[in-house]
């Protein structure tokens, strides 16, 4: 345990996903728990800066570590004290970051929370275990419900970052789903390197549709949602889950890449286009009405015209509700890192753009299609003109809001009934129902 004295103050800077959030917000419990004086990402100055790095792709990696030299810098002006840096980039590359950049005080990776306490000369309180310091508004929460991951894509990193996938006991997560509502957390996304592998490793099954049913009878809990669902070999038990359990979203995010066969072969997916064509018309038919989100990559060695038309036809004919577009970023000691770099830098973000154009145009359409209906909107925050809400179609962050203007006040994280009067393309319009 720290000596006592005047409270040491630490911020805890974020980089990359709702992963890393997950984590920074265990670490800061344990801080906490400590007597430090912790905050999350603030600019303003503290004793002790802690950097929880990504190191994903190529521009994560870059803004890791321009993040780190920003605070060397703020060392050496003596307006901290001590820096250390966590997480996935100094997990992957630890050894060329102590050299390259010495004046950090200690590199930790991914799994060494303890560790890194301990050079604070503060407990790792295993008490504390399952705790965390949100850092997202209060009615809703991430859930982390598995560590790593098995599959064997040729462009990802995260297994060398993470290790393999260890799932968490059901009971352990609904434990923490309960403390979460306890504080008055509504909404929980549950994430994972990989969703669908969830319980092989402990229960020899997957499992995520009884860790589903098990949250569905958390009080307090009203919506669950689904984060990084793998397509291949895809456990159609968690579809009928989510077409029967009330507090489960229809929202499932299914990352698939690419659907070119040709493509996916080379990804090392584990799937072709017509059976990602097929999973898809397979979840509307179980789900009807459900909102699809994945992510594509454009750019990956090899991929020709052709491939790409294949890809952009394909997301015009299926019109999925949300989409996020990366450029592949070549990465060492993956697989594909043996192939040939082909694609020039402004054509993968040609073709990026040019995606999400086509996507522009059906969210429009998709949401045109809403003005006139009325939505149970969960309100997120508010702004000098707006109320900003979500639907059970949207994620926070990454997907369509809904912006609401009325002069009654709404309450931030509590449910209403609004009637869509207009829309943007990634955006709508609405009033309360009661206001209409």
């Amino acid at each position: 345990m720290r000596t006592k004295g005047k409270q040491k103050t630490v911020n805890v800077v974020t980089l990359g996903c709702s992963k890393n959030l997950f984590d920074s917000e265990r670490m800061l419990a344990q801080l906490q728990a400590n007597e430090f004086d912790v905050s999350h990402n603030q600019e303003k100055s503290t004793d002790i800066v802690i950097v929880n790095t990504c190191g994903f792709i190529d521009s994560a990696k870059e803004e890791s570590i321009n993040t780190i030299l920003d605070f060397v810098r703020a060392k050496e002006a003596g307006h901290i004290e001590k820096l250390i840096v966590t997480g996935c980039l100094s997990e992957r590359y630890g050894g060329d970051l102590k050299k390259e950049i010495p004046e950090v005080d200690a590199y930790f990776g991914t799994g060494d929370l303890p560790r890194l306490l301990k050079t604070l000369k503060a407990d790792y309180k295993r008490e504390l275990v399952g705790e965390r310091l949100l850092t997202t508004p209060s009615h809703y929460a991430y859930l982390k419900i598995s560590e790593g991951c098995n599959r064997k894509c040729s462009f990802c990193a995260i297994p060398l970052m993470r290790g393999k996938h260890q799932s968490r006991a059901i009971e352990d997560i609904v434990k923490e789903a309960q403390s979460l509502a306890a504080k008055g957390v509504k909404e929980l996304m549950l994430i994972a390197q990989e969703l669908t592998f969830y319980g092989l490793d402990l229960y020899k099954e997957r499992a995520l549709a009884k860790l589903l049913r098990a949250l569905g009878s958390v009080d307090g809990i009203e919506w669950i949602r689904l984060h990084y669902a793998y397509p291949s070999g895809f456990p159609e038990d968690i579809l009928d889950e989510i077409a029967s359990n009330p507090k489960v979203c229809n929202y499932l995010d299914i990352p698939l890449q690419h659907v070119s066969s040709s493509v996916l072969k080379r990804m090392k997916r584990g799937l072709t286009k017509e059976t990602t064509s097929n999973l898809i018309k397979k979840i509307r038919d179980t789900v009807p009405g459900i909102a699809i989100r994945s992510t594509f990559l454009v750019g990956f060695p090899g991929e020709t015209e052709e491939e790409f038309q294949e890809l952009k036809d394909w997301v015009q004919e299926y019109r999925l509700d949300r989409i996020g577009v990366f450029t592949y970023s070549h990465e060492e000691n993956t697989s594909a890192f043996s192939l040939e770099n082909d694609v020039d830098e402004m054509l993968k973000v040609e073709r990026s753009n040019e995606l999400m154009e086509v996507q522009s145009g059906i969210s429009w359409e998709l949401n045109q299609s809403k003005i006139g209906s009325i939505q149970k909107v969960l309100i997120d925050s508010v702004d000098a003109e707006h109320y900003v809400g979500r639907t059970e179609f949207d994620s926070p962050d990454v997907d369509n809001e809904v912006l609401i203007k009325t002069d009654e006040h709404l309450r931030v994280g509590d449910f209403i009934e609004v009637k869509i009067i207009d829309c943007a393309d990634y955006d709508l319009y609405g009033v309360p129902l009661n206001q209409d």
